[in-house]
Parts: structure tokens; C-alpha cells; sequence
């Protein structure tokens, strides 16, 4: 067969659903031979990096690979952000690319790049088609390697004239693996260093998010009654309602979380990636106890020195410890201020949650009415800006998965891709983007492809005018900020000009409602909301003011 048609079919072994992209003139071969996939799903977008976007949140809402394509050159270069994106946040990935004729590679010609090497810091794997009989190796090994602990971005590229060639080579059917366990004995030290402690305290990270890593960890915190603090992108490890839930962690600034971190005695992190929460701020002495749980070891890192290192499956892991727990007889826990600080914690949440205000609505009230609308199996998407940060603090979870925060590259222009990715998904349930104005416009043209896909989604635009969460930072380091505003387009005009449904709220009391109406209509909806970010410098001055009682 041709070496495109095997392409495909090896793609579809590996049981890719969808491939979401622009196509180009060097991978046409590889779009005619995809056409006849009755099992692949062609999504076009109106940008590369939408297509990027798209594929990262399918990978991590399903743990299974999309793929995204480009065409060579510029195509290459526009899904390099996404990919990047998708890299770091751990979403497995293929990337897909066109390449000119084999014969002009070695020369200066049209739009010819070496998109293998610019790809390879963004990837965990970056190769060529160079033979079309190793098209299914080379296939089974992007898969594997893109799914496997952690999972990541995988870049093949086909060059067009590889694409055309005849092959007799043959799909290699997928295997999977079992992931390696720790040692029986390393687990017993660590144990011994949790039933020694007075305030341990769990430290949940992106790791956690995998199905069976949530329900071990559950079983373990409601056993012990370890409280559970999430990174931004563990949110809904362990549901927010469980006593044990001591919400997130991951600001800049000292949040009351982190007088927990203070005072703990032994920390046992879990699945933690350094690009979520550094070391340094929450170990700044190095005096912490650490217990690292982990598919991998240690990130070598001066704040981060574990005194126990349990490497393999976490889920795996977290099992042996509760088999280890439960025999113990009596533990000696001492909780309760853990208890007081997330007490103090659920008032911040609460605070404005009947405010009436008019004009602009300030973060807090927006974040409790969208936790209103939302089921617990509803998912939310973050895009990057002052609004995230009001995200991770405000906005908590009941399942794993239902809060998508971009936290290791941390993109702008991610939601609205996102979103339409995980409409696709999950048809059935409630999906909301949030994005600043900013960070809206920078995919806008995806509206188009949301409308053309008849996706429901809504997308929730906190609009302020400039860039806020540089406005923010350079506020709290300088006193003042450089020119950051701009002007925006007329919402409702454009909603109606992509055939979205439109809605502008700036009254507090009805943007509950707002957000049920624009989800009960058919197909996508927009709401923009005037937002205040002057509780951006009032929640500044509030964190500095924390100091730890014990």
C-alpha cells in the first residue's frame, strides 16, 4: 500500500480518535488516505495552534492520544505553543507534520525548516519518516512513548514524497505494559516516617488527576485524615466537600494553605512537577521532611532533597501504603489546626456570594456563581491572566479532571480550544471556558470552528481592558505598571457575527442566571462580564498580612 495509506492505519490501531489541524499541500497524501478512515475523526480549525490546544485537553481528559497537524514551515511553527503546552502539563500527544521532498532537504529551499530540531525541547520524542517500512515502528513507538509516565507531546514527520512511496510493511499491534512498583522496604520507611509524625500533610500534584491515583489517595486521607492540598492542577484528587480537602496551593504570594505547609512535620508529595509549585516556596530553609511518591524520581532541586523516594505507579504506591496504615493500630495525628486554617479558608470563598453589586462583579462573586451552574462532573477551563489565579483559589472540584488549568507552559489562548476539545468529549456535560479579554482574542477565530462543529459550550470572558496579570505583578513589584490597556470589539456584534448566542452581564445578582440561560441555549454562547480587579491588589495586601500561629 501507499506509505500515507499505512500511516492511517496504524493510527488507527493505536485507536486515535481524532486528529485536529490545517492541512498543507505536503501532507496532502497523508489527508486523501485519512479521508477513508471510518475510524479517525478530521476536525479542521481556523489555526494550528487551536488544533494544539484541542488535542492537549483530549489527552488530558481521556489519557489517550489525539493527534494535531500542520503542514511544513509556518505550519510546523504555529503548533509549537500548544505542543509545548501539552508537553509540560503532561497531556500525551502526537504532532503531525508535512515535509518537503527528501531531494531539496540539504539546500535552502521554499519553506523549508528543520521542524525535527525545533520540535525536540518541546517534546519527549521528535523523528522522520526517513523509510516508508518503518512507518509502523516508528508509530507504535510515538504512541507508547506519548502515553507512558509521564505522558507528553511526540512529533512524527512525513515528508511528502516518503507519503507517495509503496510499502509491503504491515501495522505492529499495540501492547501495553505494566509500570514498575518500589521496593516493599523503601515503602516501610516511609510509612514509619508518616506514623512518627504529628502533622503530615499530603501534598497532591498533576499525577494525581489518573482515575485510580484519586481513588487510592481518597482511601488513604479517609482513613488517616491527612488533609489533602492540591496544586492548581490536581484540583478534584479528592473531592472539596471531604473534611480532608484542604483546597490549593500554588500562588506566589503566601496563601493560608501554606501555614499548613509550615507547620507540617513530614510532607508527602504526590505526583508533584516542579513547573507547578516550586520548592522554594514553600521548603525556603530546606528543613522539610519529604516523602516523594512518584512514576519517576526527583527532579534534582536544592529545596527539594526527599528523605524517602518511592518510584513507581502511584497508584500502586498509594495502595501499599494503605495496606501498611491499616495494620497500624492507632494513629497520633494532630489536625486541628489544619482544621482552623481551612475554616478561615471557606470564608474567603464564601465572602461575596450574595453580592449585589453593580457595574463591574468582582471575582469572588463570579467564581461562587459559576460553582452554582456547574455539576460535579461539569468541567471548567482556565485560560492564563489574572482570572486564573482567581481560579486556582476559588474555584474547587469534586472529581478529578473538571478544572483544566494550563500550570507548566501556561499559554494564553487556551481555553476557547480547549473547550471545543472537551465538548467533543463529553457531549453530555456542562463546559465552560474562562478567559480575560486577552487571552480570548488570541484564538478568537475558533469561534468558527466551535459554530461549524455545533459544539455546547460557553465561554465566560472577564473583560478589563488590559493585560491583568501583568498589570498585577508589576503593580506589586514596582507600585505602579507600564501601558497595558487596549480596546475591545463590540461582544454582542461578534457573537452574532460568528452565530454564537451573546450575552453582556453587569449586574452581580444576575449573572447566575446569565450563565443558566446561555448554557440552555443551543449550541455556543459567550457572557462578558466588566470584572474588578481591584480585589487583585486587595488580596495581595491580605496574604501578606498571614503570618503561621504554631
Amino acid at each position: 500500500m501507499k506509505a500515507s495509506d499505512l500511516m492511517v492505519k496504524c493510527l488507527e490501531a493505536e485507536g486515535v480518535e481524532y486528529i485536529f489541524g490545517v492541512p498543507g499541500e505536503e501532507n496532502a497524501d497523508f489527508m486523501m488516505s485519512l479521508e477513508q478512515s471510518e475510524t479517525i475523526r478530521f476536525v479542521l480549525t481556523r489555526h494550528e495552534q487551536g488544533a494544539a490546544f484541542m488535542a492537549e485537553i483530549y489527552g488530558r481528559l481521556t489519557g489517550a492520544t489525539a493527534a494535531c497537524l500542520g503542514t511544513l514551515g509556518p505550519g510546523a511553527t504555529n503548533l509549537i505553543t500548544g505542543v509545548a503546552d501539552a508537553n509540560m502539563d503532561r497531556a500525551p500527544m502526537l504532532v503531525l507534520t508535512g515535509q518537503g521532498a527528501t531531494h531539496r532537504l540539504h539546500k535552502e529551499s521554499h519553506q523549508i525548516m528543520d521542524a525535527v530540531a525545533m520540535f525536540e525541547p518541546v517534546t519527549k520524542w521528535a523523528t522522520t519518516i526517513r523509510h516508508p517500512d518503518t512507518i509502523p515502528e516508528v508509530v507504535r513507538k510515538a504512541v507508547r512513548t506519548a502515553r507512558s509516565e509521564k505522558p507528553g507531546a511526540v512529533l512524527i514527520e512525513l515528508a511528502e514524497d516518503v507519503a507517495k512511496m509503496e510499502t509491503e510493511a504491515s501495522v505492529i499491534p499495540p501492547r501495553r505494559f505494566r509500570r514498575s512498583v518500589p521496593d516493599d522496604k523503601v515503602v516501610d520507611q516511609a510509612v514509619e516516617l508518616l506514623l512518627q509524625a504529628k502533622r503530615p500533610v499530603i501534598l497532591a500534584g498533576n499525577g494525581c488527576i489518573r482515575r485510580r491515583a484519586s481513588r487510592q489517595l481518597r482511601l488513604l486521607a479517609e482513613a488517616t485524615g491527612m488533609g489533602v492540598i492540591s496544586t492548581f492542577m490536581a484540583k478534584g484528587a479528592v473531592d472539596m466537600d471531604a473534611p480532608y480537602c484542604l483546597y490549593t496551593v500554588g500562588l506566589g504570594n503566601k496563601d493560608r494553605i501554606n501555614l499548613i505547609i509550615d507547620e507540617a512535620d513530614v510532607i508527602l508529595t504526590l505526583g508533584l512537577d516542579m513547573v507547578e509549585y516550586q520548592p522554594r516556596l514553600w521548603n525556603p530553609d530546606k528543613s522539610k521532611t519529604i516523602i516523594h511518591a512518584d512514576f519517576e524520581p526527583a527532579e534534582i532541586d536544592d529545596h527539594y532533597l526527599p528523605h524517602v523516594e518511592l518510584v513507581g505507579d502511584l497508584a500502586h504506591v498509594l495502595w501499599m501504603i494503605n495496606e501498611r496504615m491499616n495494620d497500624s493500630e492507632q494513629f497520633d495525628f494532630d489536625f486541628s489546626h489544619q482544621q482552623e486554617i481551612k475554616e478561615e479558608m471557606s470564608h474567603d470563598l464564601a465572602e461575596y456570594a450574595d453580592d449585589a453589586a453593580e457595574g463591574l462583579i468582582k471575582p469572588q462573586k463570579a467564581l461562587w456563581d459559576v460553582r452554582q451552574v456547574l455539576g460535579p462532573k461539569d468541567i471548567l477551563l482556565s485560560d492564563v491572566g489574572a482570572h486564573k489565579m482567581w481560579i486556582a483559589r476559588h474555584y474547587h472540584c469534586h472529581e478529578p479532571n473538571t478544572c483544566l488549568i494550563p500550570n507548566g507552559f501556561c499559554s494564553m489562548g487556551f481555553a476557547l480550544p480547549g473547550a471545543i476539545a472537551a465538548a467533543l468529549v463529553f457531549p453530555e456535560r456542562r463546559i465552560l471556558g474562562i478567559a480575560g479579554d486577552a487571552g480570548f482574542l488570541m484564538n478568537v477565530q475558533e469561534m468558527e470552528t466551535a459554530k461549524r462543529l455545533r459544539t455546547n459550550l460557553v465561554m465566560l470572558v472577564w473583560e478589563d481592558h488590559e493585560y491583568g496579570l501583568i498589570a498585577w505583578k508589576q503593580t506589586n513589584e514596582f507600585g505602579r505598571h507600564t501601558d497595558l490597556s487596549f480596546d475591545n470589539p463590540d461582544w454582542l456584534q461578534l457573537t452574532s457575527a460568528f452565530g454564537w448566542g451573546g450575552h453582556y452581564c453587569d449586574k452581580s445578582s444576575e449573572l447566575q442566571d446569565t450563565l443558566e440561560a446561555a448554557f440552555a441555549e443551543p449550541g455556543p454562547s459567550l457572557v462578558v462580564i466588566p470584572i474588578d480587579y481591584a480585589e487583585n491588589m486587595a488580596l495581595t495586601k491580605k496574604l501578606g498580612e498571614l503570618t503561621c500561629t504554631i
